[in-house]
């Protein structure tokens, strides 16, 4: 997701089954800073529950054999212009402007500020996972919030 000024933005990663979602910020929108934050999303799941990552058509992933070797995962590409193939992640990206509404500057929000709304969304019981939240889901807990 890219921001107001186009220099930070937020990669997402979403699990299809679950809907955990992992967002971090990235200072720039280049293949080589997506790869780092990549194996740092990734890196923070256990390997058996990474299987493969569909990312869009943009420059940026346009490496993304590094992370395929390097994780041992598969890369499938959606069609050009075709949202409606990668339908979780898009629809997890309507969530996240939520918390950071289109044409607002990602430069202006701090690390704690993703986390927390990293927090909300995997917290946030949904329809499709019959109301339980994405962490009960992944994790195989149920959650209790206080």
């Amino acid at each position: 997701m890219i921001g107001r000024t186009g220099h930070s933005i937020l990669l997402t990663v979403v699990d299809r089954l679950s809907r955990l979602t992992l967002i971090k910020k990235v200072v720039q929108k280049d293949s080589q800073e997506i790869n780092k934050g990549l194996v740092e999303l990734l890196g923070a799941i256990p390997k058996e529950f990474v299987h493969s990552i569909t990312p869009d058509h943009g420059t940026e992933f346009l490496h993304l054999d590094e992370i395929s070797e390097r994780l041992g995962v598969t890369v499938y590409w959606s069609d050009p212009y075709s949202p409606e193939q990668r339908g979780t992640n898009e629809n997890t990206n309507g969530l996240i402007r939520e918390y950071f509404p289109k044409r607002t500057d990602i430069d202006n929000y701090t690390e704690q500020d993703v986390e927390h709304c990293q927090k909300q969304l995997n917290q946030r019981p949904r329809k499709v996972l019959n109301y339980e939240t994405p962490y009960e889901v992944f994790f195989d807990k149920p959650l209790h919030l206080v």
